[in-house]
């Protein structure tokens, strides 16, 4: 039986209802939607954790109830997420949701996606860019250390994936945590330059491998070492331009000349 145009309506009223509940805990302001905020961030940190620690965990019996039940928060969580934004389409193309949707399925395909596993770590990167995870620090004055932290998580992201490639492909067998220490060991003095020569990747591959690490390490220790060094930026989207970092007390832009109206950190 088809349903009338007033339960239709009623439906429709309280999908709305839900979803304004989520954005009202997703991106208030209130103290509970604050404390909803920092509980999903510690949530967030935790699941970090374990996926960095995830490569030497997977031969442990309680490893898949471990990774399906975070699969099922992950789940939750990105459905929470893009209900409570207003445009679901450009949400979904965003690329912090891309990376998201990805880990989300190594989690559900743990056997068949196992050397992926490693990626997973990018869930760090993703949640460095999220305006859930900046609102409340934002609103206890750290808002000026968001470039910092951001490419602080980029060099750690990096280093962390990295690890857990060459530990994947080059360590695995057999090696467990000291395999793993080895890796991450060889992922810092490749990163550093510092070349000790005591453990080496076998064949090209593995030199190849270390020359992208030794360049890209170099690269994220500069960036983060200009976001330590360069004067402070607030980060206030120009309405015209979309230029997003300002001197805090800019009144103009400086690429366009709009007029800016960046709020103070109390407001």
């Amino acid at each position: 039986m088809d349903d009338g145009p007033l339960t239709k309506s009623k439906r429709h009223k309280g999908a709305e209802a839900f979803r304004e509940r989520l954005r009202l805990l997703y991106h208030g302001r209130s103290p509970g939607a604050l404390r909803f905020q920092y509980a999903v961030m510690v949530v967030d940190l935790l699941i970090v954790a374990f996926f960095i620690a995830s490569p030497v965990l997977r031969e442990r019996p309680s490893f898949l109830w471990i990774d399906f039940s975070i699969a099922t928060l992950l789940a939750l969580d990105i459905t929470a997420r893009a209900m409570a934004s207003r445009d679901m389409p450009r949400w979904l193309r965003q690329p912090t949701s891309i990376v998201d949707i990805f880990i989300l399925v190594t989690l559900l395909f743990p056997l068949w996606l196992a050397n992926l596993g490693f990626l997973r770590v990018l869930r760090l990167w993703s949640l460095s860019r999220s305006a859930l995870f900046w609102r409340p620090l934002v609103r206890r004055g750290y808002g000026p250390w968001r470039e910092v932290v951001q490419s602080a998580v980029n060099l750690i992201t990096f280093l962390f994936v990295v690890t857990g490639f060459i530990y994947t492909f080059f360590f695995r067998e057999g090696s467990g945590f000291a395999g793993y220490i080895d890796a991450l060991y060889f992922t810092v003095t490749s990163m550093t330059t510092t070349g000790y020569g005591d453990i080496l990747l076998p064949g090209p591959w593995g030199k190849l491998t270390a020359v992208v690490i030794m360049l890209a390490g170099v690269t994220l220790f500069i960036r983060l070492g200009q976001a330590i060094f360069r004067p402070n930026k607030v980060w206030h989207p120009c309405p015209q331009c979309g230029l997003q970092r300002h001197d805090p007390d800019a009144v103009h832009c400086k690429a366009c000349g709009n007029m800016l109206k960046i709020p103070d950190l109390d407001d």
